[in-house]
């Protein structure tokens, strides 16, 4: 049994000189690093390579469960012609497949011995799942995952034993239910917090929030389309919840499950040195106001990045003007990158990058990443539009393409 290319060049570039003809006798360290790197089902599989591999692979502290990989090497030949021809396994066989996947994972967790640091679960769901729920009571058990991503397509609800995994320090959520919070719970190591396609509400998001006291890194990759709004809550009552945040990216329509937005907030993120906008749209008339009043509230901010929102998703609406005196006192004085992606000719973004480049008195790195429909010449004049607009920096960089 050979291991994949990738753990094989590890393990040749690991061997030591002193014994190149024995490639099964390394360290325990390196061994587990070269397993952690491998599938699941790969990884139990150099059991057979010696009596020393046998048994090193139920003692790895990293586990990860793809559904998609899952046997993928033995799925094409189980399906029928009628499957094959419209690449579309039957109902049935989705489900045998899945039954599979429990079961290995079980086995696996049953087998195991040693700490779990690490545990991934990426597959298709549809509402609750008590295979799910009986896993994350496995780990509660363990008590030992610091770092837990359940990436899934559909919704999964999560359990109550979900929110007892106090040890976690990283969390990341695709595609979870948060409609069940237990009255107090405290995840109390948790520094970098993960949240895509989160259906839940924004009171429940906020307790979420304020439970991680400790959250150094945020993402969070929702809006009002899974977040319901009810109305209680504040764009300064979601920055209250994050005090010592060094890292934010979130979509731009968050926002509008805060509304209305106060012109200034009575928290200052002192700590935030790296802030994300997804969906950025700046036809808009909240996309301004919105930006300023985090980037007031962010006296230390060192890098912005904006990914403006592809031209075909933005509508049919006027784009809205704005006036820029009324931005006129911010000021980024320790901003040293700025990045901004699918960026056009719309005068509102020029009118931004303009208003930032003269409040940035430090800023070192500026790179624009232009729409793919604009021609040479096109490219050419915006290009001459930013190199020729003032600039508070003298060491400024300009990078576009």
């Amino acid at each position: 049994m050979l291991l994949p290319v990738v753990a094989g060049s590890l393990l040749a570039a690991s061997l030591p000189v002193c014994f190149p003809n024995k490639p099964y006798q390394l360290p325990v360290g390196i061994i587990e690093t070269i397993l952690c790197l491998l599938p699941i089902q790969e990884a139990a599989r150099t059991s057979i390579l010696s009596r020393e591999w046998k048994y090193h692979w139920i003692k790895i502290p990293k586990l990860a469960f793809i559904e998609d990989t899952f046997q993928e090497s033995t799925d094409w030949g189980e399906l029928s012609v009628l499957e094959q021809t419209f690449d579309q396994p039957s109902h049935r066989k989705v489900m045998t497949k899945r039954c599979k996947l429990f079961y290995a994972i079980y086995q696996v967790l049953l087998t195991h011995q040693g700490p779990i640091h690490e545990f991934a679960l990426c597959m298709q769901v549809d509402g609750s799942c008590v295979e799910i729920d009986h896993i994350i009571l496995h780990l509660l058990k363990k008590n030992t995952v610091k770092i837990l991503k359940l990436d899934f397509n559909g919704s999964y609800t999560l359990p109550l034993s979900f929110f007892s995994l106090h040890q976690l320090t990283d969390l990341y959520l695709n595609d979870c239910v948060l409609d069940h919070q237990p009255s107090s719970y405290v995840f109390g190591s948790l520094t970098t917090l993960n949240l895509q396609e989160i259906w839940t509400n924004e009171k429940a998001l906020l307790r979420l929030l304020s439970s991680c006291p400790l959250l150094k890194r945020l993402t969070i990759l929702s809006d009002d389309g899974t977040i319901d709004v009810t109305g209680d809550s504040t764009i300064a009552d979601l920055i209250e919840c994050v005090p010592v945040i060094e890292y934010l990216s979130i979509w731009f329509f968050i926002y509008s499950c805060f509304l209305p937005l106060p012109k200034e907030l009575p928290t200052t993120l002192v700590h935030l040195k790296y802030l994300c906008m997804e969906c950025v749209c700046f036809i808009h008339e909240d996309l301004l106001p919105f930006l300023v009043l985090l980037i007031r509230s962010s006296p230390n901010l060192e890098k912005l990045k904006l990914e403006i929102l592809d031209e075909e998703l933005r509508g049919e609406n006027e784009p809205c003007s704005y006036t820029l005196e009324d931005y006129s006192d911010i000021m980024l004085g320790h901003l040293n990158d700025l990045e901004i992606l699918h960026f056009s000719k719309e005068e509102n973004e020029l009118a931004v990058v303009k208003l930032i480049l003269a409040k940035s008195p430090v800023l070192k790195n500026v790179r624009i990443l232009l729409c793919d429909q604009f021609d040479k010449d096109e490219k050419l004049k915006i290009s001459k539009i930013l190199l020729s607009s003032p600039c508070a920096s003298p060491v400024v960089k300009f990078i576009v393409s």
